[in-house]
């Protein structure tokens, strides 16, 4: 289905109207569709009527900037603005423009294949901490040691589960001497100006889909 020009065509529309609303799925649903007289959801019954295939509209994100960019890349692009993986990467900067949304896309293509959870450490989920830790503290008691190294083995792992989810603490896919972090900020020298990387989105086609047993 995601080589019908009807779907593609609607996709594309919908993003555009996304834009519009900040990427809030609510707002998206019910803004208008442009030139049918129909919201966003409406047309999507549509298009499922006039297509013949169960569609629905279940995700939706937007990044913003006072001054900077919003640098995107896709992966295994299928057509304009269409393919399997889909990042937006913000950085703030007052410097060059078109430095900085090269410096964006090479950390969106990083984005892609890294699949960082988390822009920092501080903002990684605490339910999520806590399970790591609880794995780690186990793993580490079946080592027989007492108690206070038990606690030191733990924190060394986690700085490796942080190097593993957190955007700016992961090693950097084009130079593996440096983390995304010491990336963006020696990009500064030659952009002219502070860089910071304000957050990321990235969609993988799908993600978060539960399939049934022997369906592809």
């Amino acid at each position: 289905m995601a080589r019908n020009e009807t779907f593609q065509a609607f996709v594309r529309t919908v993003t555009q109207v996304a834009m519009g609303v900040g990427g809030d799925l609510d707002k998206l649903k019910a803004d208008d569709y442009p030139g049918t007289g129909r919201t966003v959801e409406e047309e999507l019954t549509h298009n499922i009527a006039t297509i013949g295939e169960n569609m629905n509209l279940r995700r939706s994100a937007g990044l913003s900037v006072g001054k900077g960019v919003v640098a995107g890349y896709i992966h295994n692009k299928l057509a304009d603005g269409l393919g399997k993986i889909g990042v937006l990467v913000a950085l703030e900067s007052g410097g060059d423009a078109a430095k900085l949304e090269a410096l964006g896309r090479q950390i969106a293509m990083h984005v892609a294949a890294a699949r960082p959870q988390w822009l920092s450490v501080d903002e990684v989920d605490a339910s999520a901490l806590d399970r790591e830790r609880d794995v780690l503290s186990e793993q580490a008691r079946a080592s027989g040691k007492p108690e206070e190294i038990i606690a030191k083995m733990v924190e060394g792992r986690l700085r490796k589960f942080y190097e593993e989810v957190v955007l700016l603490e992961q090693v950097f896919v084009m130079d593996t001497d440096r983390k995304i972090a010491k990336v963006v900020e020696e990009a500064a020298k030659d952009i002219g100006a502070p860089v910071k990387l304000g957050g990321f989105v990235r969609f993988e086609l799908g993600e978060g889909v539960e399939k049934a047993a022997g369906e592809d």
